[in-house]
């Protein structure tokens, strides 16, 4: 890969340990702002590992993409315009299920995700076994587990971060099934966003299922376009 500087974003669940996270990775090398227009707080920083920068951008923890708050469409409006090369969604391995349902949903945006799959140690302490290759098989993409209290785990999640960003790991991502009447009508809105002019910013389907969710950000887009 030519490109010396990756662009990473974490997401995740509030509570899931993304600031720890981001604190492991960045160190000092950070600085606090706001998100252009609001007042909602913005950090950022870097660190570099196997010769390239990496730039992390924390995004605002949310549970889901919707667009019912603020923090949701700065979040889902990063990774869909900016495109970073690496979404990392740090999720709390001990309350699995709950933080999944924001992993399916930056899938369905076609990101390239990697899980960091944190508080494995309180999920043990709580009899929890989670197969982690299962789980990277079953979501197609990877999973990396770690213990971000104690710094476990984050040397692991760059070279993986690495991996993906230079295309030597690949996401193959998963296809969500809702039954058969709404994947009918998931079809025909695919087809007509497919034709559109967003279809190069944003996933034709995730669009579709949006457009499905009255979601009025998305339903205002398809009308500007």
């Amino acid at each position: 890969m030519s490109k010396k500087e990756i662009t990473i974003a974490l997401a995740g669940n509030p509570n899931s340990g993304k600031t720890t996270v981001f604190n492991n990775l960045t160190g000092a090398r950070q600085h606090v702002g706001n998100w252009p227009g609001v007042t909602v707080e913005k950090k950022e920083g870097s660190c570099n590992y196997q010769g390239r920068r990496i730039r992390v951008v924390d995004l605002p923890g949310v549970y889901s993409l919707t667009a019912y708050s603020l923090d949701e469409v700065i979040a889902r409006d990063f990774v869909v315009e900016e495109k970073p090369e690496v979404v990392v969604d740090v999720a709390d391995a001990s309350n699995l299920e709950r933080n999944l349902y924001l992993t399916l949903q930056l899938l369905e945006m076609r990101a390239n995700v990697v899980i960091a799959l944190n508080m494995m140690d309180v999920a043990e302490s709580r009899g929890y076994q989670i197969d982690v290759t299962e789980l990277s098989r079953l979501l197609g993409c990877p999973v990396v587990p770690m213990v971000a209290a104690r710094n476990q785990g984050t040397g692991d999640l760059l070279e993986t971060v690495v991996g993906v960003a230079a295309g030597d790991i690949q996401i193959s991502g998963i296809n969500i099934q809702y039954g058969h009447d709404v994947e009918a009508e998931l079809a025909k809105l695919e087809n007509i966003i497919s034709s559109n002019s967003l279809a190069g910013s944003y996933s034709p389907r995730w669009m579709a299922v949006k457009l499905l969710e009255d979601d009025k950000e998305i339903i205002n887009k398809v009308k500007q376009a």
